[in-house]
């Protein structure tokens, strides 16, 4: 069987003609050379009855040969202070942290570090499986000598280290105490050392914070024996400091009489939206922290009494570092391409081939920007109907593992397929995770960056989901020969509702899941303002997810409490790093996906789809124009995704959950199988008749509602919907309620 070597991804996701957009690829070895050429998606699926793949090419100055080379992806987080004159001329050494080792038994891992090996000079604070605690000297000559506590650590218990170093007798004193009482703790206890010779402790590398480095690379340390834990208040001190002391510096100001003594002493309970760290000694020794660690969590001095850490921040002073975690390959760029200035909006790809391999860099190019009369950039709308591509969906399953990992086959009921983007993606861990996966340690993936490849959002990837499924809308438009302009999510996120009021009709991709509040607050407006909303998937504006301006690509998520998932936040960790927003389902915040589109999240499944039955409803005068030609009572009893439009997953309407009371609800799907669950979130007690054959709120509805000054919003509650309209080369009664729908959405007539 084929095994892909070729992958890569771009530093942006949309843009606009006039714009530039660069490409970063890796080759395993193999590939000596590859084509690339820069094409508009048509169509993806090819699975024997779809529609094929299909693109057409745009011509650049891109298209081309280029040389194949493979580049490293350096993962992990961890913090990086430069060195400076706070750590100069270090004699005595006193080093401590309060620590929560997630892995203490797995493998080395470096706490606090700032050492030139070649020079064998400076200092490295390291856990060990077998001795506890460990400190590592320079010796001034090349080499390390190595001190160790004796004792191994707890998994998932807090504990204060220290380490201290005179340099007066050569003593070397570590402690390890649990912060907890046990009957029968061994793990706590101290180490009285004497070195041989004077330590060398000075060294002009930077600290580093969670890791140890040995090389450089793209102008910073390469993280290496990451830590996996909390880190909470670590402290670098020019003398040996009294256990009184070190208590003391635990928490709070650092003590004035201390100050002329301390090095640096980092409080982590300050800037969480940021990627600083802040020393609060006087030499402001202020650092970095490099693929994004988890910030916001709960520290050693938790009590339970505040649950947003910005009421209690110094409840909330500990980092998570995590040795598989990702912001930014930072590959090299390979090719730029600066869009065409006639170039029209859609969905394109950077198509990377060599031989029978092959690889989709997805981007969006959207409506030209021009100077509007503030002298600001503003998108010129090409076309009446807007496509908005879900990016933050598609960043919140990029990379998922979880045919791999945890098998998927308990959850869709049928055997799970290991392609070849499975098996690339198993060799490559560095490229991170999807916010379905954990962790080495265990700990649910909060983070999600575009600035990687995300093997599995592809337009002709085998798994219908996301992407390779929302082609089949593409499809379907291109067929139809209808105009329209693609946005992304990103570009509703920092535009707001002026860039979607520019469009008659707005239609979604088949599984808007993930929704800032700015995206929220967007489509709202839109709909309140006479816009035309078509909701064409199942289980949107579900989770709520936040972005940071300073930090391109990157995404933010909290599983609280309830949900649908695969992991749950812990305790006291609902509150987004990125804003401070409380995280979690949209439903939380009172603001429910019924009340936005007339129905929510109800059900999921994964084996077989099935079909929609008109109901009373859908006789109602109000909806004629959407029933126009269509004589079927059954509705999208076919489909290219488990063998019907209605499926995978399912919204339904719930006046009890906000949908409009004069909302008409037009189709209902029914006879799903019992693989197909109701969600947790809206189960009280666990029962056995939770599935498709005996739970009738398992179904999806078709609904349709007015909105102010002539808007409407349709929705058609199932990610399955989109699946159906190829069927019978377009002419089925899917296809034609949805052309009914757009054509009506894109006439000015007010709905009344």
């Amino acid at each position: 069987m084929l095994e892909k070597k070729i992958a890569g991804y771009s530093d942006e996701i949309s843009v606009a003609p006039g714009e530039r957009i660069r490409f970063m690829v890796s080759c395993e070895p193999g590939v000596d050379r590859y084509q690339a050429d820069i094409v508009r998606l048509i169509s993806g699926d090819r699975q024997p009855d779809g529609p094929g793949y299909r693109d057409e090419l745009l011509p650049t100055s891109v298209s081309g040969e280029y040389p194949a080379r493979t580049q490293e992806t350096y993962c992990g987080s961890y913090a990086v202070v430069p060195d400076g004159p706070a750590f100069r001329a270090l004699g005595d050494l006193s080093l401590q942290a309060t620590i929560f080792p997630t892995l203490p038994a797995v493998r080395r891992a470096c706490l606090i570090s700032k050492m030139d090996v070649d020079a064998g000079r400076g200092f490295a604070l390291w856990t060990d499986p077998s001795d506890g605690l460990v400190l590592q000297l320079g010796d001034g000559a090349g080499g390390l000598s190595e001190h160790a506590l004796g004792q191994p650590f707890v998994s998932r218990e807090w504990y204060l280290v220290s380490a201290t170093y005179n340099s007066a007798n050569g003593e070397v004193l570590l402690r390890q105490h649990l912060l907890d009482s046990y009957a029968r703790d061994t793990s706590s206890g101290e180490a009285r050392h004497a070195s041989d010779g004077a330590a060398a402790v000075d060294c002009d590398a930077p600290l580093l914070i969670a890791a140890a480095s040995r090389e450089e690379a793209r102008g910073k340390p390469v993280g290496e024996m990451i830590f996996n834990g909390r880190i909470e208040r670590p402290v670098v001190a020019s003398r040996v400091l009294e256990p009184s002391e070190i208590e003391a510096l635990r928490s709070g100001p650092v003590p004035v009489d201390l100050r002329t003594d301390i090095c640096a002493a980092w409080d982590f309970g300050q800037a969480f939206e940021t990627d600083e760290i802040i020393d609060i000694s006087p030499n402001r020794a202020n650092g970095e922290l490099i693929n994004l660690p988890i910030r916001a969590v709960r520290g050693s001095n938790w009590t339970g009494d505040e649950l947003s850490y910005r009421h209690a921040p110094d409840q909330y002073a500990a980092i998570h570092f995590l040795d598989d975690s990702l912001y930014d390959c930072e590959w090299d760029a390979d090719f730029e391409l600066e869009v065409p200035a006639d170039t029209p909006s859609g969905l394109y790809a950077a198509r990377l081939s060599s031989g029978d391999q092959e690889d989709h860099i997805t981007f969006v190019v959207r409506p030209p920007r021009e100077l509007s009369e503030r002298k600001d950039r503003a998108d010129r709308a090409t076309a009446s109907l807007a496509l908005l591509i879900p990016t933050a969906s598609y960043m919140a399953y990029g990379n998922s593992r979880g045919s791999i990992e945890f098998g998927n086959e308990l959850l869709a009921n049928h055997l799970a397929v290991i392609g070849p983007d499975e098996r690339y993606l198993n060799r490559h861990p560095e490229y991170g995770n999807s916010m379905y996966d954990h962790h080495n340690d265990g700990t649910g993936v909060c983070y999600s960056s575009r600035l990687r490849p995300l093997i599995n959002i592809r337009p002709t990837h085998p798994w219908l989901w996301q992407l390779s499924a929302d082609m089949h809308l593409v499809e379907w438009l291109e067929a139809q020969g209808i105009p329209f302009d693609v946005i992304t999510d990103e570009d509703m996120h920092h535009d707001g509702v002026s860039l979607l009021e520019r469009y008659s009709c707005v239609m979604t991709c088949s599984h808007p899941e993930y929704y800032s509040t700015q995206m929220w607050d967007a489509v709202h407006a839109f709909t309140q303002r006479g816009g035309r909303l078509m909701y064409m998937g199942g289980n949107g504006f579900y989770w709520r997810v936040a972005y940071r301006d300073d930090k391109p690509g990157a995404m933010e998520m909290r599983r609280t409490e309830d949900g649908s998932r695969s992991w749950a936040s812990e305790p006291g960790e609902y509150y987004m790093a990125f804003t401070g927003e409380y995280g979690g389902l949209w439903w939380r915040a009172g603001r429910t996906p019924q009340s936005l589109v007339g129905n929510g999240f109800i059900a999921q499944g994964f084996d077989h789809s099935s079909y929609f039955r008109r109901t009373d409803d859908s006789h109602d005068p109000r909806v004629a124009f959407i029933f126009e030609g269509v004589e079927n009572e059954i509705i999208g009893d076919f489909g290219l995704i488990g063998g019907g439009a209605a499926g995978l997953e399912l919204d339904s309407a719930s006046r009890a959950y906000g949908t409009p009371p004069h909302a008409l609800t037009v189709a209902t799907s029914e006879q799903h199988t019992d693989a197909y669950i109701r969600v947790n979130e809206d189960i009280g007690h666990m029962l056995l008749s939770i599935g498709g054959q005996d739970d009738p709120q398992v179904h999806a509805d078709v609904v349709f509602f007015e909105t102010p000054r002539g808007g409407a919003v349709f929705s058609t509650g199932s990610i399955g919907w989109s699946s159906a309209l190829f069927h019978n080369d377009h002419d089925n009664n899917v296809s034609r309620i949805t052309r009914n729908v757009l054509d009506r959405f894109l006439d000015p007539t007010p709905l009344a």
